[in-house]
């Protein structure tokens, strides 16, 4: 009864008309409307042809059509039939009139399976995941057994809505589901399994997703062997997901479009570039090279692993370019912030008469705001505002976002608070936009939020109690720290990152421990959180004190918590316990991970050790440009010059890309041997060989060079003409090359210089004196004393210890 139901439902006869025909088929729905009596539509034709002339209004979404058949089923008094009912809910669902089927549903003196389906099914599909749900949990007080179309629609929204909304739980109710499915007996219906299975992989809980996965009878259903390629890639199991993808193809398995969508996204995850040229090799032998999704998905892996020419020419061929082809090549070149030829395939895109969607905008806004191009934000702004996407959530949040990274915080105010509606990512966007230049103004705003009784979320609160460690003021984050508590937010774990750094910022490590170990639940995250921040504070022994005793109950230290010990070790410059953290990490696999062997180069480095360092390096089997960089610095540190410079043409052997940190390393070590002329050959090939701006440390390094080598008026022309605004630390190279050279006149401008951008700062006071005591102007140099000491610029006792 069930299957033929549906069978009545959806099937039409007219599905396979034409253009050219529809004519003739409205004409013949309405002489029938007119013609057929009352009597004839409870059998037979009739009620066959209003089906018929609702499902094609249906597929064509001609609501006009429909709502004139609704019309004329309600003067003809037919409108209590639940067939019929069922078949306009169906109609106003597939045109987008989720008010209108409402209204119609509610209107319906009886309601069967299928009506509470269609309202299910078609609410969530609609986006109204809320009166899904609403509707679900009152057909079942109405005693309705749900089928698998019902509930695998509410185990959607269960994936989508993944955590806590209020008193309701999405991943408690998602286990009842799966109970729900185990008793009525549908738990093994290929929609309801793979529905389950997306529901735990967005939970995080990927070995629920395993388990649903190997109760699979015969491991036929390819929506399940696609569910679980997806669910290890949406959880970072790149590699899970390509094997389970080679078994699936090892079975003989047809792979359909969805199956190489989600093994390339497990490509994009692992960043192997190598893996996804296979995989497209398999996509052209499977006929699946022409599916635009597939295509699509084939440029954002190329992108992803850094792959951009491969992933141009396949954007390129594409014969059926659709609006998310355009957007996913619009994101590839924003990530290196190439605005000329985003702007270019921009232009190309609207000449072509495509319409820009609510993520095209927010790719440009954000765009605009990462290189701070006011001028371009503001033309796309007025193109957003013709097309009607200014008001969108998503868009909004990128305009927010836009204006502050760019500096304009009363622009992005003032756009705030022209909305009508403001949701929780936009209120979000702009405490962060404000937490970048007034911290005050972000807790102010929260403030106001609060005692509107507007609802946060744990963003809020993260950038919120960021803001108020920022403005220094440890007092107003304790307040925010109650409120967080009372909001039952205090065990997230980005909140609680938030809570520990902004205590360690303080130096309130005893507060920072009693709130850590308040906790209910620690989870690695927490605990790298708080060694980082110890470390990055400068508490190195609390850290290695924390981490020594820390009762790991079986846990696995991670390779961000060890890199963070290695940076520690490397700030105490002890070598013993460099060598005992060493251990841990081979004993625990983790010599081959690239941070943790960068990490524990530099900390090999700054103790002394250069052959452990060396060894180190060798150890690791992946040739990265971190590790090349860390070896530079490291020979650098270590005046072996022409080591550092072997492993710089190494590395351009190997073909690999040299980053700003590449180049201050090579030019650090230039700078400490005194070699002016390579120096500024690599200065020069930064942009003329690489394409790329040098970066500030760049110039630093490149001022340090001329300034140490007594060049100095090139060291202040550099300065001059460098597109950055002068900072100490260059001005202080400058200065120590003056009283190097016994160039005064210089010396005097970077020390006045200097004292303009950091009065308190007694760098100035200290090596001017020194100029003046080196050339035996001694008069001078008590001046230059006796300012420093009435400015109350004391300089502070110097110390040095030695390893026993």
């Amino acid at each position: 009864m069930r299957t033929s139901m549906r069978w009545l439902l959806w099937a039409s006869p007219f599905s396979f008309i034409g253009k050219n025909k529809r004519r003739f088929f409205h004409v013949t729905v309405k002489q029938q409307l007119y013609s057929s009596p009352f009597s004839s539509y409870a059998v037979g034709n009739g009620q066959m042809t209003i089906a018929s002339a609702l499902a094609f209004s249906a597929e064509s979404k001609s609501l006009v059509l429909g709502t004139k058949v609704h019309s004329q089923l309600i003067k003809l008094g037919c409108r209590n039939d639940t067939f019929i009912q069922n078949n306009l809910i169906r109609m106003y669902m597939k045109c987008e009139c989720l008010d209108d089927a409402l209204g119609v549903f509610g209107e319906m003196p009886e309601k069967n399976l299928v009506s509470w389906t269609l309202i299910i099914s078609g609410a969530v599909q609609n986006g109204a995941s809320e009166v899904g749900l609403a509707v679900f949990l009152e057909m079942r007080r109405n005693g309705f057994v749900p089928n698998e179309f019902a509930l695998g629609s509410i185990i959607k929204v269960c994936s989508a809505e993944s955590g806590c909304g209020g008193i309701f739980c999405y991943e408690f109710f998602g286990l009842y589901l799966h109970a729900l499915s185990l008793k009525i007996g549908i738990d093994k219906n290929p929609f309801v399994r793979s529905s389950l299975m997306h529901m735990y992989a967005m939970f995080g809980t990927i070995d629920a997703t395993e388990k649903v996965f190997e109760h699979e009878e015969n491991f036929s259903d390819i929506a399940c062997w696609n569910a679980m390629i997806g669910g290890y890639a949406q959880n970072g199991f790149g590699f899970e997901a390509l094997k389970t993808m080679s078994m699936m193809h090892s079975r003989g398995m047809t792979l359909d479009e969805f199956t190489f969508i989600n093994s390339l996204n497990g490509c994009s995850v692992l960043g192997d570039l190598e893996l996804g040229e296979q995989i497209h090799g398999l996509v052209i032998g499977s006929g699946m090279d022409m599916s635009t999704s597939v295509q699509n998905s084939l440029v954002a892996m190329y992108f992803k692993g850094g792959g951009k020419d491969s992933a141009s020419r396949v954007f390129n061929k594409m014969v059926k370019k659709d609006v998310v082809s355009w957007n996913t090549v619009l994101s590839g070149f924003s990530q290196d912030c190439d605005v000329q030829k985003v702007a270019e395939l921009f232009q190309s895109f609207m000449i072509l008469g495509f319409k820009p969607n609510r993520i095209t905008f927010s790719i440009l806004f954000r765009l605009c705001g990462e290189v701070s191009d006011l001028g371009l934000g503001l033309q796309i702004y007025c193109l957003s505002f013709r097309f009607g996407y200014t008001a969108e959530s998503h868009v909004a949040s990128s305009i927010v976002f836009m204006f502050s990274r760019c500096g304009e915080t009363r622009m992005a105010r003032s756009f705030f608070d022209s909305l009508s509606s403001r949701s929780i990512s936009i209120l979000n966007e702009i405490i962060l936009g404000y937490n970048l230049i007034q911290d005050e103004e972000a807790v102010w705003l929260f403030s106001n939020i609060w005692q509107l009784c507007i609802e946060v979320d744990w963003r809020t609160f993260s950038s919120t109690i960021e803001a108020c460690f920022n403005t220094g003021y440890p007092q107003l984050g304790r307040q925010i720290h109650g409120i967080i508590i009372k909001s039952g937010f205090s065990s997230h774990g980005h909140v609680c990152g938030s809570l520990i750094r902004g205590y360690i910022t303080f130096g309130l490590v005893k507060d920072s421990f009693a709130f850590f170990y308040g906790l209910n639940q620690l989870d690695l995250v927490c605990c790298g959180t708080m060694i980082s921040a110890l470390v990055h504070q400068g508490f190195n022994n609390d850290a290695i004190r924390f981490l020594n005793c820390r009762n790991w109950e079986g846990e696995k230290l991670d390779d961000f918590i060890l890199s963070s010990i290695f940076t520690s070790c490397a700030n105490l410059a002890s070598l013993q316990l460099t060598k005992s953290v060493h251990s841990l990490v081979i004993k625990l696999g983790f010599e081959k991970y690239v941070s943790v062997a960068s990490a524990a180069i530099d900390a090999y480095s700054k103790s002394g050790d250069l052959e452990s360092a060396v060894m180190t390096c060798s150890l690791s089997s992946s040739a990265d440009a971190v590790l090349f960089n860390c070896m530079i610095m490291a020979y650098a540190h270590h005046g072996q010059v022409l080591e550092a410079m072997r492993i710089f043409d190494k590395m351009r052997l190997d073909n690999l890309q040299p980053s700003q940190s590449t180049f201050v390393s090579v030019l650090s070590a230039c700078s400490h041997k005194g070699l002016v002329d390579i120096g500024h050959t690599l200065f020069e090939s930064i942009s003329s060989d690489y394409g790329m701006n040098p970066s500030r440390d760049n110039y630093g390094c490149y001022i340090d060079l001329l300034s140490r080598n007594g060049l100095l008026e090139d060291a202040k022309s550099v300065i001059s003409a460098m597109p950055f605004p002068s900072w100490p630390a260059i001005l202080r190279s400058m200065l120590n090359g003056c009283r190097i050279h016994g160039n005064k006149p210089l010396g005097e401008w970077a020390a006045k210089e200097l004292s303009k951008l950091v009065p308190a700062d007694n760098a100035a006071y200290i090596l001017m004196s020194r100029m003046h005591s080196e050339d035996g102007d001694w008069e001078a140099a008590a001046r230059v004393r006796k300012g420093m000491v009435d400015e109350g610029n004391l300089k502070p006792m110097g110390c040095s210890w030695v390893e026993v």
